[in-house]
């Protein structure tokens, strides 16, 4: 098990130097931006696709410092109402795929997408429960009409460069859930699959360690970050919350650096689970703590995931 980071946390830093920050710190794979949410600020796919020279001082960049780029990271909705979102996000996960084959990687990372409620949406809607009987039409008219079918052709797209899709469950998303992911992954095939972020599921009341074994062959990245719920907020308004992540003593969670919502035993028991159901890759720290500034929270979750997967690997070996 491999100890990466999301390299858009120093995305203000040049790239060469953000590389050499990361690692320096002991890390051994980038997990890169290349568009939608996150960014392209240290790689733009359509420059390095179109001039072979950047594209070899980008690939011998990462190379010649030891690393690995374990995905290519475009998250966004190419789903979306509006259509220019929908197709600026679309054509920034095609052109991360075709970056992806030229340097070797094999996942890009984005989410489902959320289209809205009929063809004269202005937003993506959410659906998040049954009744009244106009949700579940919604839903029917997503999945049905543009889900299945956008992810179909863009599968396909992916599968044809040799490039796997990483979803990312996440909520507001149609993906956000392995029961909804599974889904996806059948209708569409094995060319879909999960890059397993726990701290969206932790959150929802979904156990990760519970999660993983049934995603068991379809996880193919995983990001290491965790959450902490706040019981006084949570056990008086539930943990669907809309307040602005700013506002922690109100929230009923917030995003926490890897062992700040959930402890050593459980990190220890989440690689050991990953091991067991055949996954050995990179553990790739995304932070998005804001009790903590970038460096302090990237530097903390390296030095807690190494431990983790020191003291997992004595444990296994101890057991064999």
């Amino acid at each position: 098990m491999k100890i990466g980071v999301f390299l858009v946390l120093f995305q203000n830093e040049p790239f060469e130097k953000a590389l050499d920050y990361v690692k320096a710190q002991g890390v051994e794979a980038v997990e890169i931006g290349t568009g939608g949410y996150p960014g392209n600020a240290h790689c733009n796919p359509k420059e390095l696709l179109a001039d072979p020279e950047k594209l070899a001082r980008f690939k011998e960049a990462v190379e010649s410092r030891g690393l690995e780029i374990s995905a290519l990271s475009c998250h966004g909705n190419p789903l979306h109402p509006n259509p220019e979102v929908a197709q600026k996000h679309h054509e920034d996960f095609e052109a991360s795929v075709l970056l992806a084959e030229k340097l070797g990687v094999q996942n890009v990372i984005t989410f489902s997408g959320c289209p809205g409620d009929s063809e004269n949406a202005k937003y993506p809607n959410w659906v998040t429960c049954p009744w009244p009987p106009d949700f579940l039409e919604v839903l029917r008219w997503q999945w049905e009409e543009k889900l299945i079918p956008y992810w179909k052709k863009a599968g396909q797209f992916a599968k044809d460069h040799g490039v796997r899709v990483c979803l990312e469950m996440h909520p507001g998303f149609c993906v956000y859930n392995p029961e909804t992911l599974l889904r996806l992954r059948e209708a569409v095939g094995d060319v879909i699959g999960a890059n397993f972020d726990p701290s969206h599921l932790f959150w929802q009341g979904i156990d990760p360690i519970f999660a993983l074994r049934k995603l068991e062959g379809a996880v193919y990245h995983v990001h290491a970050k965790d959450t902490k719920v706040d019981l006084v907020n949570s056990l008086v308004n539930g943990t669907l919350d809309t307040k602005v992540y700013t506002e922690e003593s109100k929230r009923s969670w917030i995003f926490r650096t890897v062992g700040y919502g959930h402890d050593f035993g459980f990190w220890k028991d989440f690689v050991s689970t990953l091991r067991l159901i055949g996954y050995d890759g990179v553990l790739s720290i995304e932070h998005e703590d804001s009790l903590m500034s970038g460096r302090e929270g990237f530097a903390k979750a390296v030095a807690f995931l190494r431990e983790v997967v020191i003291r997992e690997k004595i444990g296994q070996a101890w057991w064999v």
